[in-house]
């Protein structure tokens, strides 16, 4: 099972972000038509949402309706297992953040690899690997240049 990240659904939604063809293949080869092959935090479905609506960040954004409608999809989808943050999650997110003297920018990623680490997830779609390497417990499918 793949661990999710915003990053990776975005640059899957997004055609123009850099990484949308590598994103596009992971999900073609890896995901689609597989049940239960990804793992989905909630959390990754509202931080898309904020992301792929933000004008400074595309030329041509999602609008919040349109982004809804892909998270509830993804909600939905029978290759997905959603993965809520619980207290095993918890307990790892405060270890990891002492353990490796994070800062506040890294609360959210971290609460996301606790989450999935804690659910039996080793393996993570993103185009933001430096996120996840820290944490020396997850195969990191680095989708990003």
């Amino acid at each position: 099972m793949i661990g999710i990240d915003t990053s990776f659904l975005v640059g899957l939604s997004i055609r123009e972000h850099p990484a949308h063809e590598r994103c596009q293949r992971l999900f073609n080869e890896e995901i689609r038509g597989r049940t239960a092959s990804a793992a989905l935090a909630p959390q990754v479905l509202t931080e898309f949402a904020h992301v792929v609506t933000d004008p400074r960040r595309f030329e041509q954004p999602l609008t919040m309706a349109e982004s809804l409608e892909i998270a509830r999809q993804w909600a939905q989808a029978g290759e997905c297992r959603i993965i809520p943050p619980g207290a095993e999650a918890t307990a790892i997110l405060l270890t990891w953040m002492q353990r490796y003297r994070l800062g506040r920018k890294r609360l959210l990623d971290t609460l996301l690899a606790a989450t999935y680490h804690s659910a039996g997830v080793t393996r993570i779609a993103t185009t933001n690997w430096r996120d996840f390497s820290v944490f020396g417990v997850f195969q990191i499918d680095a989708l990003g240049q």
